[in-house]
């Protein structure tokens, strides 16, 4: 049996979730798609595909190019006690059988990155510290980048990767966890207002492992990341979490494809933006694919966003596709719109005023999800950059 349920997107500033008829997707299954190491099997896209058509493309030509630049981008490490730091080259990366590129920046990426960094973390290492590493751009060049973290079977521990500056950066991330590991990797994007960013992350998760993987997109003028994940074996357990912030003339756009293979593994994606100012635009895309092997599958995706000003647009797409009825659970639910009034009220209702209100709901909306990255000073950090973004626009919540 096979079900591909597409749903449609909630745009609307005040609308909650819908389903137009515009917005569906094909009638296809998601593992059709194209993958592939070699540049060449990727045309150039035009906007009419499937997997391009709300991404600003005019704003990315110098990503599409099949060229090395040379250029690349500030690196800062810090590293706990037996974690360690190399590189190997991309054919070594190809040989392991990693997940292929799936769409062109990514294969451009992979094919001139000059070398793919590796994160390697020991087997049954328990890392009480977080494994860091700090991107910096300094100028508008074309940068592509390559890394593979690994984490060996039982190891536990949590890799920051904080990417800030400005650059036209394209991206491969690979994260493999080993059976029975428990690994949390968190991207956060603070860019400058000019810089570009496309990345395909993709994480495969070992027998009984766990895997947690946190975007937190807050800067940037064009931002799309893919994050995908697969399942080495039974057991298996993958969390999707996001953050998102958008202000007038800011693209963020979050793409996952949960690809459920072995049995009784579990999925949970849960996606929260806010847009303000004229122009703002957020895209959320969500596919899970439940094949005939993967029986006792339990998976969720949930995308919710809060319009705060007038001009704003939130797209958000689940596709749920199932191919066998021997599953524990599956579901998804999206929807945009403004300010829960009766919050507005309560809050109100105690002296609070209207504006800082209004703060502190935005603020409640997002703590669920960036609580959970688990490293205080970085949650921190990250609500003083929220708080930060709420007082550049008093008019928050605007109805007008």
């Amino acid at each position: 049996m096979s079900l591909l349920a597409p749903v449609g997107q909630a745009d609307s500033a005040s609308a909650p979730h819908t389903h137009s008829a515009e917005t569906l997707v094909p009638d296809a299954s998601r593992a059709e798609r194209t993958q592939s190491y070699a540049v060449a099997d990727f045309p150039v896209p035009d906007g009419r595909e499937e997997e391009w058509r709300f991404t600003p493309l005019d704003r990315l030509g110098a990503l599409m190019r099949d060229e090395a630049t040379g250029a690349c981008l500030t690196w800062e490490e810090q590293l706990p006690e037996g974690v360690t730091l190399s590189t190997m080259s991309v054919q070594e990366w190809q040989e392991q059988t990693a997940p292929k590129p799936a769409d062109r920046p990514a294969a451009v990426a992979a094919a001139h990155s000059g070398g793919v960094g590796v994160i390697d973390i020991p087997a049954n290492a328990e890392v009480a510290e977080p494994v860091r590493i700090t991107l910096t751009g300094e100028q508008h060049d074309v940068v592509h980048g390559h890394l593979l973290i690994r984490a060996g079977h039982h190891a536990k521990a949590t890799v920051v990767l904080a990417h800030q500056g400005t650059s036209s950066y394209s991206e491969v991330l690979t994260v493999v966890a080993g059976d029975g590991a428990e690994l949390t990797v968190v991207s956060l994007q603070e860019w400058e207002d000019d810089a570009l960013h496309l990345g395909q992350h993709d994480v495969v998760v070992g027998r009984d492992a766990t895997v947690k993987h946190i975007a937190v997109t807050l800067g940037g003028s064009v931002v799309r990341l893919n994050t995908n994940a697969t399942y080495a074996g039974p057991g298996g357990s993958f969390e999707g979490l996001g953050v998102y912030f958008a202000d007038a003339g800011q693209h963020l756009e979050h793409r996952l494809f949960v690809d459920h293979e072995a049995p009784h593994c579990t999925s949970n994606v849960e996606y929260k933006g806010a847009l303000q100012g004229d122009t703002a635009r957020t895209v959320w895309v969500g596919d899970v694919l439940i094949r005939a092997s993967a029986e006792g599958t339990d998976t969720y995706e949930l995308n919710r966003n809060l319009i705060l000003t007038d001009g704003a647009r939130a797209d958000s797409v689940p596709n749920l596709e199932i191919e066998t009825g021997e599953i524990a659970g599956a579901g998804h639910a999206a929807a945009t719109g403004r300010f829960d009034d009766l919050q507005l009220f309560y809050l109100m209702a105690r002296g609070i005023p209207e504006e800082e209100a209004r703060r502190l709901v935005v603020r409640g909306f997002f703590a669920a999800i960036i609580a959970r990255i688990g490293i205080p000073e970085v949650s921190d950090h990250l609500m003083e950059v929220i708080d930060r973004e709420l007082e550049s626009t008093p008019a928050v919540g605007n109805r007008s």
